[in-house]
């Protein structure tokens, strides 16, 4: 058999449309498994949808906003109608830049709406199939927000925070289920979203900018989302399974080597 063969296996992935969500849902299909896109921007989920079949692999979007626990039910039940939940990757999320001062209650209630209820809806609306069905993967997408201080992060840092901590109370809750849980905590990584702030923020700089963020890595560049994909994959499949409750730091040396 392929090492990290996902064949046969059904995999949701939220927020897989674009960046690092779009590199797991590519890596996981060619891998053999039949993905399931959970996104709020149906055009693009379909988009990624056609690429993977073009390659005559597995894919399916499925419109829906995770922060709204209904819609989340709906999907993965309508997934689970024909077959087993195997892995569900939460992706899925939104940033913000500010420090306390400069966050708001509506930044703070948005960031909360997907970053930690939207993982929260997810994980609670396959848990039940996972356990009936003899067990399951979950992955979480956390940072080193969640280990360490961020500038201007205070809001993110505080959804990202969360979601490591759930992740260790679910791997805790339901080891005995034969569910593993564990989180990837991505440095900077080299994302359309990364290109549309700095467009943003540092109109004229672009370059400047890119190579200032870059170099906050001790290895000296960004990551790709193809490597944030290889790790997810790693965990994912049979040759991980004797590992839970575990975070993944993969972020070029910056927790341990910065300071």
């Amino acid at each position: 058999m392929t090492q990290f063969s996902l064949k046969g296996k059904t995999a949701i992935v939220t927020g897989g449309a674009s960046g690092i969500g779009k590199a797991i849902a590519l890596k996981f299909a060619s891998q053999g498994a039949h993905v399931h896109i959970l996104e709020l921007n149906a055009e693009t989920a379909q988009q990624t949808v056609d690429e993977i079949v073009g390659e005559n692999k597995l894919a399916t979007a499925h419109s829906c906003n995770v922060a709204i626990q209904k819609e989340v039910f709906d999907a993965v039940n309508s997934i689970a109608q024909t077959s087993k939940i195997d892995i569900l990757v939460n992706n899925a999320g939104i940033a913000h830049v500010g420090n306390l001062e400069g966050t708001e209650e509506a930044d703070l209630d948005r960031l909360y709406e997907v970053n930690i209820k939207g993982v929260y809806n997810c994980m609670k609306a396959s848990i039940k199939n996972m356990k009936e069905n003899g067990g399951g993967v979950i992955l979480n997408l956390a940072s080193i927000a969640s280990s360490v201080g961020l500038s201007d992060r205070f809001a993110y840092s505080m959804t990202k925070g969360a979601v490591l901590t759930m992740t260790y109370s679910v791997a805790k809750d339901y080891v005995s289920n034969n569910i593993r849980c564990n989180c990837i905590s991505p440095g900077r990584v080299h994302t359309p979203f990364v290109d549309g702030f700095i467009s943003k923020n540092y109109p004229g700089k672009e370059k400047e900018m890119f190579e200032a963020l870059s170099k906050t890595q001790p290895i000296g560049r960004m990551g790709q989302p193809e490597e944030i994909a290889n790790l997810a994959l790693f965990l994912c499949s049979d040759e991980a399974g004797f590992i839970t409750g575990t975070d993944y730091p993969i972020d070029g040396g910056f927790i341990k080597l910065n300071g």
